[in-house]
């Protein structure tokens, strides 16, 4: 394999990294809102919120890039193959992500809410400045092992024909027909990403634990 193949890998490792990066963003902006209005009292809030998780996390990851990819044009969206992809990643994100957050939210002790109240905070400030920021903390750990996920599951945009890191060793593979080289390298590309992410997930969660010990 010479440079020109890792070159094409190369670009194709900075798509999956857009990807992930896509996917992640747009997965903590309404991966918010999901799961404020997973906590919310409203049913008119909560309910759909429930359905919402329940649908991205009850169906295969495939099948939603699927709906995307095809769906998009159906309904008069003429988009290129990345913006199906990135739709896709951002509704599957925000679905785990708000999920994540609900059990962090719900698990700040219920006497921070108490002294909040006691203090005379409206129920903005209460999630803003008191509850939010500690849940922040519990889910970190939980979000990093997503973002693990998120990043490996960007190979699955292969599927519909767009070229990041897994359709462009396939590509190079099929050129070169050396596909144990080929995918060994993509395989390292991918370790390189995801395995400090999970250490830097485990210290976290041992850091918590150790904190919560004491």
């Amino acid at each position: 394999m010479g440079i020109l193949e890792l070159t094409y890998l190369l670009q194709g490792l900075l798509w999956t990294l857009l990807l992930a990066a896509i996917g992640f963003a747009g997965g903590i902006v309404f991966g918010v809102i999901v799961a404020l209005m997973r906590v919310s009292a409203s049913p008119w809030l909560r309910i759909p919120a429930i359905g919402w998780i329940g649908l991205f996390q009850g169906t295969p990851l495939l099948m939603q890039l699927f709906v995307a990819y095809f769906g998009l044009p159906l309904l008069g969206f003429d988009v290129p193959a990345w913006a199906a992809v990135s739709v896709a990643l951002t509704a599957h994100a925000s679905a785990f992500l708000g999920e994540i957050w609900r059990g962090a939210i719900q698990a700040v002790p219920r006497g921070q809410s108490e002294a909040a109240d006691a203090l005379g905070l409206p129920a903005r400030s209460r999630m803003v400045d008191v509850i939010m920021p500690q849940a922040f903390k519990l889910s970190l750990p939980a979000t990093v092992g997503f973002l693990v996920q998120l990043l490996k599951g960007t190979s699955l945009a292969a599927i519909v024909g767009f070229i990041e890191l897994t359709r462009a060793g396939t590509i190079v593979s099929n050129q070169i027909y050396r596909p144990l080289l080929v995918f060994g390298v993509v395989g390292a590309m991918y370790f390189a990403l995801c395995w400090p992410l999970s250490l830097w997930g485990r210290k976290l969660e041992q850091k918590m634990a150790a904190a919560t010990a004491k």
